[in-house]
């Protein structure tokens, strides 16, 4: 078949039995990346509100590390979706042409929103910080510092007070806008669930829970993401000092503190309870009502993706990390292993969710297998394998490191809204 002739989704869909001519797996790795990475950010922004909304003080550090990931994360949400889209120069219609009844354009007023909410807080969290810097470059020789310099500048926005009334208006507008991104941040991912839960012609995803147990997920991911990629700073941190002759013992880091992660892990082992009682209590209803598409669901979950969803998601994904945090005597490297194995749990949900969807053919006679295109040879199966899905993961870390280097996630001295 001629490759410009060829279906999207023909490449990697394998069928099985009676399945119509039409029918493709058309979502491919990248709509499994979408809520994944939406759930990061909501994730990330919640875990930073428990101590500017919430008052939790022993999470002031992650708190403020998180507010700046989540930051670095907002752009990569729609990254996804502008890979998948067989035309990415229309993606800005949605937003320069508003439609409430559409979800989509109703996704777009929502993310600008919540971009706006988290900058807005951040600059208000290190607003001081900016002015500091700005007079401590005043004088400071060379090209890097003059254009250091010219940067804080823009940052400051020409607020340069910096007394203690200018202070305590920064801490209150930082709370309020803490507290309205909280269900901001829910419903950006909420509207991920939404979407599939409004599909009637699909019996997997026909499910009101579906919104509340991505929401949910979401914050599970982005509270271990944030501690995972937190410890893994410290710990190279603390490596590096003690490589150049005993820093730590100057107090400039202490690793990845113990006491910060572990209150950390409290809230992540209720949320990640929360979780899966959601997608516990969805497969039960589904199978007490028995309607008439169970059947198929019955024969994809018990049969066909038995091992994704009851043994990597379930097993592996939520319950041996759970049983993990749970036992006492926690250490780091436990810790770490802990959370990878919650990402994955999280992905594999997102991937069971999307994919397992549209694995059964809607003559409910016959099943589409996805092979992932792992070596690429065409633009096509770049981006929608697994090269653009490691893309996407890398971007946000990339983006982190250049926002670190003007608004310091980790410096005590920073942020102390």
């Amino acid at each position: 078949m001629n490759e410009d002739l060829m279906v999207h989704g023909a490449e990697w869909t394998i069928k099985e039995l009676f399945v119509y001519p039409n029918e493709f797996i058309y979502w491919s790795i990248q709509i499994v990346m979408y809520p994944y990475m939406t759930g990061l950010v909501a994730g990330a922004f919640v875990l930073s509100s428990l101590y500017h909304v919430f008052g939790q003080k022993d999470l002031k550090e992650i708190a403020q590390f998180s507010l700046v990931f989540s930051l670095a994360l907002l752009p990569v949400a729609a990254l996804p979706l502008l890979l998948h889209l067989q035309q990415p120069l229309r993606a800005m219609e949605p937003l320069l042409t508003p439609h409430f009844t559409s979800a989509i354009a109703a996704f777009g007023m929502v993310f600008t929103l919540y971009g706006l909410i988290v900058v807005s807080e951040i600059w208000f969290v290190y607003r001081v910080y900016f002015v500091h810097q700005l007079e401590v470059l005043a004088g400071a020789p060379g090209f890097w510092n003059a254009q250091r310099r010219i940067a804080y500048k823009i940052l400051t926005l020409g607020a340069k007070d910096v007394g203690e009334d200018a202070v305590a208006v920064d801490h209150k507008a930082a709370k309020i806008l803490a507290g309205v991104g909280i269900p901001v941040a829910c419903f950006l991912h909420g509207y991920a669930g939404f979407i599939f839960g409004s599909v009637k012609a699909n019996a997997l995803w026909m499910s009101p829970l579906m919104p509340v147990i991505f929401i949910m997920s979401a914050v599970v991911s982005g509270i271990a993401l944030c501690m995972l990629t937190y410890i893994v700073i410290m710990e190279f941190q603390a490596f590096r000092l003690r490589r150049q002759g005993g820093a730590t013992q100057a107090g400039e880091t202490k690793g990845a503190e113990i006491d910060i992660i572990s209150k950390a892990t409290r809230y992540l082992l209720g949320f990640l309870v929360a979780a899966i009682s959601l997608e516990l209590l969805d497969l039960i209803f589904r199978g007490y009502t028995a309607m008439k598409s169970w059947d198929i669901l019955r024969s994809v979950m018990y049969g066909k993706d038995f091992i994704n969803i009851f043994v990597l998601q379930y097993t592996l994904g939520n319950l041996v990390p759970f049983v993990l945090l749970l036992l006492p005597g926690r250490t780091i490297k436990r810790t770490v292993l802990a959370l990878l194995l919650v990402l994955f749990g999280v992905f594999m949900m997102r991937w069971n969710v999307v994919i397992g969807g549209q694995a059964f053919s809607l003559s409910f006679s016959g099943y589409m297998h996805y092979h992932i295109p792992v070596i690429p040879h065409s633009f096509e199966t770049f981006k929608e394998g697994l090269f653009g899905a490691l893309t996407v993961i890398a971007t946000p870390f990339l983006l982190f490191w250049l926002i670190n280097k003007f608004v310091p996630s980790l410096r005590r001295d920073a942020g102390e809204t």
